[in-house]
């Protein structure tokens, strides 16, 4: 198999555009919704979060899902009609309740609360889980300067290795790999209730190692192609760059994906959402450092060509 990427780069262009207006919109709405393009997660924004589930041992306990209208009646009743409900498992036996910071007891009246109104819950499947808003705010500007600073370190390094412009575009697919990945959480925040926490920033940050590493193998190979014939054509050089490539990067990403699959489809809760972040920023790392990052730079070396050659 042999790409044509060069030849076909509007096409992945116009691709990366549309997913990354797509990304756009959905956070322009996600903030509409909850003041933030992500729906945040209790690491950031503070709170007490709640994850009950009906004990269905007990007789006539789980004769259906659970209405979420009763449990905003609860929650309205107690106090707290802000907070954030969302029935959950496949069977609709189990509440997700994010609200203000409750002490051990209103936690305790609450679940009460819930228990007279809904039913009996499994205290072994009780989780709740308590962060201040001065944490949150803290992790959230921790998590952002990382990002920040990784970027930065990584255009000092490519224009070391290579040359600036080199370094602009790997950072420009870079942030297309990112950008992309937040736009699908936003997205899933809206449409089936999926929260961001700490470890999406952490996700992040790996996935831009990942892509950045694939990027240096194909800006590598470019560079020893010119060397080897520098009157060569460089949309050539690219192509057969990436070509010669090609096969390094579909094993490197299948074979790093199919153990986060078998974590999001088996693993425990805390870790589905951070492996499906890896499973999506590593399948974008790939795609961008073929389709974005060398047809970038072979558009860019074509355009300053007939410059260089005019007479000064």
């Amino acid at each position: 198999m042999k790409l044509k990427v060069v030849q076909q780069r509007y096409f992945w262009w116009t691709l990366s555009a549309f997913a990354f207006a797509l990304s756009l919109l959905a956070m322009i709405f996600s903030y509409t919704q909850f003041n933030a393009p992500l729906r945040p997660g209790i690491d950031f924004i503070g709170g007490t979060r709640l994850q009950l589930e009906l004990n269905c041992s007990l007789p006539d306990n789980c004769d259906g899902p659970i209405e979420i209208g009763k449990v905003r009646e609860v929650l309205e009743a107690q106090g707290f009609p802000d907070s954030t409900v969302q029935v959950v498992g496949e069977s609709k036996q189990g509440l997700s309740i994010r609200t203000k910071t409750l002490g051990v007891e209103e936690r305790t009246g609450l679940q009460d609360a819930l228990s007279d109104e809904i039913g009996q819950f499994d205290p072994n499947t009780i989780k709740i889980d308590t962060v201040g808003p001065t944490i949150g705010q803290e992790l959230f500007t921790s998590g952002a300067l990382a990002l920040l600073v990784s970027f930065f370190g990584i255009i000092a390094y490519l224009s070391i290795r290579f040359r600036l412009d080199y370094a602009l575009f790997a950072i420009l697919a870079l942030f297309h790999d990112s950008f992309i990945t937040a736009g699908v959480f936003s997205l899933f925040g809206l449409v089936a209730g999926v929260e961001v926490n700490s470890l999406f920033l952490v996700a992040l940050l790996t996935i831009i190692g990942f892509s950045v590493n694939d990027t240096v193998v194909i800006y590598d190979r470019i560079r020893e192609t010119r060397k080897l014939e520098p009157e060569a054509n460089m949309n050539q050089v690219v192509e057969d760059a990436v070509n010669q490539t090609l096969t390094r990067s579909i094993n490197t990403t299948v074979t790093t994906v199919l153990p986060l699959l078998a974590i999001l489809l088996f693993g425990g809760e805390t870790l589905k959402g951070f492996a499906f972040a890896l499973i999506v920023g590593f399948i974008l790392g790939a795609y961008s450092s073929i389709f974005l990052a060398s047809t970038l730079l072979a558009w860019w070396e074509d355009s300053k060509a007939p410059l260089e050659e005019e007479p000064s």
